[in-house]
Order: structure tokens, then C-alpha cells, then sequence
């Protein structure tokens, strides 16, 4: 329970009208708030929460958070408690601090180009079997998404677990500032956001704003970019984990993979135990073993830490294999970067290269937020197609007809993802793996739902049935 004098001692708020002295919780969306929480009006860039105000206040709300230009003569009227300041998204960072400095136990933060969403469940279906553990939810993983998930935080939790995101230079330190993690974890370093930074050396430094708030920092050893920056900026205790680099302290061996499953040893000092993860590809080894050594530096056992990669089912959109009517779709389309197009285009070829499969079509949409490097990353990737056994190549966007351009081979562009997917109906076989990914912008879940809805493709595949 919240209670009013905490509201106000933590946003330095004042209040209009008194009603409720405590609320159940808090709230940004009128649509989905529960009976008796706060609700904090934000204002963005396409929506301004003071204008359903009232349809909280019918919802349930037990008290609102404005912005006094923003208080209307009915909500006044409405005898709820009413708190005025004079920033409401700074309210809801200063309530977030506040919570997180009663906190005694473990914070965990989550920073990297490519892995974070994917890591941080990880680690918390490990924690998760001994701990009550707050996590962000999905990838609500910025300066809203972030500080609302630690208000979430009851007397019941034991540790949290942050995935922090970040666009441009100081958006790590701004999340660090509220969420002070004690323990830090750094998945990679990637051409992200390069439109926001400019630079890989930008990009490295970005993630590491973390390193001053904690105390041990949990890097990939495989990553010697990132290892040159770690060993440059951050002095306390360094846990690692790598699958090439011998010596760090949480690695791999004897890796088998399937369409099933993804085997492995996993060594930790001079223990091991078997892991047979449910999630695919190198990459997801890389945050398994992120997991498993920031649960190893919390005191985790490898039984545990078995249990829960083993338990893992995976994360939507994230390299999901699905499988219909004879076609095997590699789903990764909920972000794109060159860094993980390069890590999904390795793995289709290790299944290409199984001999499972009859033809290899790559569906690939625009890498956005690239900035100046935007259509040169294109151009290397067109190149690095032609070099692999993808029969063909669809690209989705204005950039990606860069790509499609280089690629040698039968290359064909298209403006949106329902073109993609009507193209793609036309021509998939009984026997063919296909590749979608692209960036959130692109919307390339609808390659698979166009496909699906396509009366064409289904006859072509009936047709080679027979």
C-alpha cells in the first residue's frame, strides 16, 4: 500500500483535494487501471493522460497525479484525492526512486545492443525459483516503462530484475539515477540506434553509464570491444561469461543444437551440468550463460540455475520456430540491428546447412535508426546474402531495396510487410525455411499473418503435396 504522505513526500507534489490516504498501487492507463491505485496523467509526444483523467476516476482511480495547468473543474469536482506538480513524468521518476531506496535487497540491471529482453527473463525464471522476483515488463525498458515497474515493487519482493534501453548518450545514467542497481549486466556492443550516437565507440560508452552505480558488473568475455571498455571504467568485481574466450568464469562446451532443443555443458569454475535449453540458436547461449552467471554471482547453485534455463519457454517474436503446413518459419521479427540480423542470418545457415530443408528464403525489413550508416549497413548485408544459400530474397522498405540491389541472386523488393507476405505466399514450397526479421517499425509479424490468410499459398502447398 501506497499512502499519501509517501506520495508527496516523494514527488514534492501538493494537494488540490483530499480523499483516499492510501492506494493499492500505480497507474498511467485509464483503460487498464485497478480499483483504488494512482493514476500519474503523463503527457507525451501523441497522447496527454489529463485528458482521461475522468474515465480513470470511473475506473477506479483512487487518486490522480496532474500537472495544475491540466486540472479540470470536474475532476476537482469529483471529491478524489488530487496531488499538483509540476512535472508529472519527474513525479513518477522521484516515486520510483523513493520506493527503490526502501528496497534492501538485490537490483539488477540489464544493458546492452542485442539479448536484454531475452537475458532478463532468463535470469528471472532462474531467480524465480527460490525469490519473488519484480521484473520489467516485456521491454517496457525506458524512461517510463522502467521507473513504472519498480513502483510495482511490494513487501514481498525479493529482488528485481531492470532492462534498461537506450537511444542516445545518458539514457543508461537518467535509469541508473532511479533504479540504482547494484549488480550490472552487459549483454554486447552493436550498431544500435546509430542515428542517437554516431559511433560504435558512442554506443560502448552509452552502456557502460552503468558501471559507476554498480558494484559487480556481469560482461561478455567474447566481446573484447566491450572487455577494453570495462577494464577501462569500471574498477569493482568483473563476472564472465563467454563461449570462445577460455578463462572466464562462467563458459560452455560440447554445443549440440536441433530444431528442438540447444545443448550444452555449462562450467562453472570446476563445477558443470548439463543444460538442454527450449530456445534456439548461438545467441541464446550468449544470454543463458548471462543469466546463469549473474544468478552464479547471487548465490545461485547450477542445480538452480539448470532448472531455470530448462523451464524457459522463450520470448515472443524473439527466433521463434514455428512450423506450418510443411514451412518452417524462423519468427525474429520484433527488432533488428546489423549486429542481430548477422546473429539470425549465422543460425539460418546452420539450419540450411543441416540438409533438412528444401530452399532458404530470407524476408528481411528495414534496419531503422541508423542514421548516416542507413543504407551502406544495407549494401553489407545484400552482400553477405550473396555469399550464403538463400534461393531468395525479400526486402521490405525503402532501405532494404539497398540490400536487395547487392544481393546476387533472385532479389525482389517490396514497400510493406502484407506485400512480403503476399509475395511470399506466392512462391513457398512444402520443404522451405524462411527468415523474417526486421526492425519494430516494420511491423514484420505481418509477413506470417499475410501468408497465413493467402488462399494462393495454400494451394501451392496442397499442390506439391500431391
Amino acid at each position: 500500500m501506497l499512502n499519501i504522505g509517501d506520495i508527496i513526500k516523494a514527488t514534492g507534489g501538493s494537494i488540490v483535494v483530499k480523499g483516499d490516504a492510501e492506494f493499492t498501487g500505480i497507474s498511467i492507463d485509464s483503460r487498464t487501471i485497478k480499483d483504488g491505485e494512482l493514476f500519474i496523467a503523463l503527457k507525451g509526444d501523441r497522447f496527454d493522460g489529463h485528458n482521461f483523467t475522468m474515465d480513470a476516476l470511473k475506473s477506479g482511480a483512487g487518486a490522480i497525479v496532474s500537472n495544475l495547468q491540466f486540472i479540470a473543474q470536474d475532476v476537482v469536482a469529483n471529491n478524489r484525492t488530487i496531488i499538483l506538480v509540476d512535472n508529472t513524468l519527474l513525479a513518477l521518476h522521484n516515486l520510483a526512486r523513493y520506493m527503490r531506496k526502501k528496497f534492501k535487497g538485490h537490483v539488477i540491471g540489464v544493458v546492452g545492443s542485442n539479448g536484454k529482453t531475452t537475458t532478463k527473463e532468463l535470469i528471472s525464471s532462474i531467480l524465480s525459483i527460490r525469490l519473488n522476483v519484480l521484473k520489467t515488463s516485456g521491454n517496457l525498458n525506458n524512461h517510463i516503462g522502467m521507473p513504472l515497474s519498480i513502483t510495482r515493487m511490494n513487501k514481498n519482493t525479493h529482488i528485481m530484475v531492470l532492462e534498461m534501453g537506450t537511444n542516445m548518450p545518458g539514457d543508461v545514467d537518467e535509469l541508473c539515477s532511479i533504479a540504482l542497481p547494484d549488480i550490472g549486466v552487459i549483454t554486447n556492443i552493436g550498431y544500435e540506434h546509430l542515428q542517437g550516437f554516431g559511433s560504435l565507440h558512442k554506443v560502448r560508452d552509452a552502456e557502460l553509464e552503468i558501471a559507476p552505480f554498480v558494484k559487480k558488473l556481469v560482461v561478455n568475455a567474447d566481446d573484447l570491444f566491450l572487455m577494453e571498455g570495462v577494464v577501462k571504467k569500471f574498477k569493482g568485481e568483473i563476472i564472465t561469461f563467454a563461449i570462445d574466450v577460455e578463462g572466464a568464469d562462467i563458459t560452455v562446451r560440447d554445443i549440440v543444437f536441433s530444431d528442438e532443443y540447444t545443448k550444452f555443458l555449462l562450467c562453472a569454475k570446476s563445477e558443470y551440468i548439463d543444460i538442454n535449453l527450449k530456445i534456439h540458436g548461438r545467441f541464446n547461449i550468449y544470454n543463458s550463460i548471462a543469466a546463469a552467471a549473474t544468478a552464479y554471482a547471487v548465490g545461485f547453485n547450477l542445480q538452480e540455475i539448470k532448472n531455470g534455463l530448462e523451464s524457459f519457454e522463450g520470448v515472443n517474436m524473439r527466433f521463434e520456430i514455428k512450423k506450418a503446413r510443411g514451412v518452417t518459419f524462423l519468427n525474429d521479427v520484433y527488432n533488428a540491428n546489423p549486429s542481430s540480423m548477422q546473429e539470425a542470418i549465422n543460425e539460418l545457415v546452420r539450419l540450411i546447412n543441416s540438409g533438412k530443408y528444401r530452399r532458404a528464403i530470407a524476408v528481411l525489413g528495414d534496419m531503422l535508426e541508423l542514421g548516416d550508416y542507413g543504407v551502406s549497413e544495407h549494401k553489407k548485408l545484400g552482400q553477405r546474402l550473396s555469399v550464403i544459400p538463400v534461393d531468395t530474397f525479400i526486402g521490405v522498405g525503402p532501405l532494404m531495396s539497398f540490400a536487395v540491389s547487392e544481393f546476387v541472386g533472385k532479389g525482389i523488393s517490396v514497400d510493406t510487410s502484407d506485400d512480403a507476405g503476399i509475395k511470399l505466399g506466392e512462391i513457398i514450397q512444402e520443404g522451405d525455411i524462411v527468415l523474417i526479421k526486421g526492425s519494430r517499425g516494420m511491423r514484420m509479424e505481418r509477413v506470417i499473418a499475410a501468408v497465413e490468410d493467402s488462399e494462393e499459398a495454400i494451394g501451392l502447398l496442397q499442390q506439391n503435396r500431391s
